[in-house]
């Protein structure tokens, strides 16, 4: 007996057919982290009628970038797509998700391989504030391009898809405490994606993020008990 499967079209978007929640996202009147953590659902379902102002959008993504990232390099880089017209061209790219139209924005959050050639700038900075001797940032940087330099494009790929990760939940978080919602999105045509956008050749493609305002909020957390996923000290 063969089994069922779906395409991943229908996978993607037959959990709006099973999703049975009926209220809207929960508004939070007590932003402190843990409760906005325990809130933020992944929301696929928004007010395609409910535009975010473009000062908001920023003020979220600097938060995002308040996030830590591998060598203090932050190789993040954001595509904020807010044109419907470019929203109806990634649909298809992205699976035809409905949220990539119906969503205020969509954010491809990509990863920049030579990121670590910011190193200097990124040191000189710190060292201008007085937070690092000028002697001690000349062999910071040094050994930052020295290092990743000779690092293979998979390592550093690697890098940038950690750092991406970071900067993402960090993104989610920041937007769930501003009264917004979001959900991340792998199920998309990457190489397309690049193609169509014209991303550049030094990126790699992290996620997609839809942000706006909810019109419902998603499934509640189902998470495996705890105690399945937490070994201490070593593993036996």
């Amino acid at each position: 007996m063969s089994k069922k499967t779906m395409s991943k079209e229908e996978y993607l978007n037959k959990v709006k057919e099973i999703d049975t929640t009926k209220e809207a996202p929960k508004q939070l009147e007590d932003t402190d982290f843990l409760t906005v953590a325990k809130e933020r659902r992944s929301v696929r379902q928004y007010d395609p009628e409910f535009k975010m102002d473009k000062s908001e959008v920023l003020e979220i993504l600097e938060a995002a970038t308040l996030a830590p990232s591998s060598s203090n390099l932050q190789p993040w880089r954001f595509l904020v797509i807010e044109d419907q017209k470019e929203k109806e061209r990634l649909l298809p790219i992205a699976n035809n998700q409905q949220q990539i139209v119906d969503a205020s924005v969509v954010i491809a959050v990509l990863g920049d391989r030579d990121g670590y050639k910011n190193a200097d700038r990124i040191y000189s900075a710190i060292a201008e504030k007085g937070r690092m001797p000028e002697d001690v940032k000349d062999m910071y940087v040094n050994s930052i391009l020295d290092g990743y330099g000779s690092f293979s494009k998979e390592r550093l790929a690697k890098i940038a898809h950690i750092d991406g990760g970071l900067v993402s939940m960090q993104l989610m978080l920041a937007a769930k405490a501003k009264g917004y919602d979001t959900v991340p999105m792998g199920g998309y045509d990457e190489t397309k994606f690049i193609k169509e956008f014209n991303v550049p050749e030094n990126y790699e493609a992290i996620m997609l993020i839809s942000l706006g305002k909810g019109a419902k909020a998603g499934f509640e957390k189902t998470r495996l008990p705890l105690d399945e996923l937490i070994n201490w000290n070593r593993f036996e």
